[in-house]
């Protein structure tokens, strides 16, 4: 039997396309890993880190990881724990002995300016931040002057032997209406404004209030309650307000932990 001639086997030429292939899947592959590690954003590593920690060590998680503000729209929003004032119970006394004694002092006034507030010539408002009465100019002065009228004198005295006995600041605000004065006396309602509050300020001295916590401001027609343009409006803005302030010169400051 004659012997059959051993096939020579084909030789492949094109096998180094599969290493090259590989070397490219792999070449890609490592961009792809450095380009996602250039992305990581360093507030959401630090919360997942510090988060990651704090599991396995069983405790709560730093102030460092809640204090990371982070996009709210990316993967990892944090919430910022806000920082709660520390109780004073000092502070917390002398707010309450303070809005006692304005609660005493709004309702002297009211006693005293009964008359006047029941007449809508005067009005007393008791806010947080402190007691405010406003009188109408024509009360207390006569037409484009700054003089006091006899009659509000004693009135105004009533507020001050209410108010001097009182540690708080005390601000004195003249207010105009918008129709011009042109006086050599008072060359504007700036003049005008500021010399009434003076006026006021001056009689407050005399009876007894202490200087040195009252201040006198004129406004001119710059913080109107009302309209001008119409005689009540214009009757409305022309006052003098008196600003007894809520705010305690010896007050703690708040701690903040």
């Amino acid at each position: 039997m004659a012997r059959r001639k051993k096939v020579e086997e084909h030789e492949n030429h094109e096998r180094w396309l599969v290493s090259y292939a590989d070397f490219i899947t792999l070449l890609f592959a490592f961009f792809v890993v450095m380009y996602a590690i250039s992305q990581v954003n360093e507030g959401k590593y630090r919360v997942l880190s510090d988060t990651l920690s704090s599991a396995f060590r069983n405790i709560p998680g730093s102030s460092s990881g809640a204090m990371v503000a982070v996009n709210p729209n990316e993967a990892f929003p944090v919430q910022i724990a806000p920082r709660r004032p520390v109780v004073n119970p000092k502070q917390e006394e002398t707010r309450r002995q303070n809005r006692d004694k304005m609660r005493n002092i709004a309702q002297e006034l009211r006693s005293a300016l009964a008359p006047l507030e029941k007449e809508g010539q005067v009005r007393i408002t008791e806010t947080a931040n402190g007691v405010t009465i406003e009188i109408a100019a024509s009360v207390l002065f006569a037409p484009g002057d700054a003089r006091l009228d006899v009659g509000a004198v004693r009135a105004l005295v009533s507020v001050a032997q209410i108010l001097a006995p009182t540690e708080f600041p005390i601000v004195v605000e003249g207010h105009t209406d918008n129709v011009p004065i042109n006086t050599p006396q008072f060359p504007s309602n700036w003049e005008l404004s500021g010399a009434r509050a003076s006026s006021v300020v001056r009689l407050f001295i005399d009876a007894g209030v202490s200087a040195g916590k009252m201040t006198a401001t004129g406004y001119a027609d710059q913080r109107p309650v009302a309209g001008n343009d119409s005689v009540e409006g214009r009757q409305r803005n022309r006052r003098v307000a008196i600003v007894v302030a809520a705010s305690n010169v010896e007050e703690i400051p708040v701690e903040i932990r």
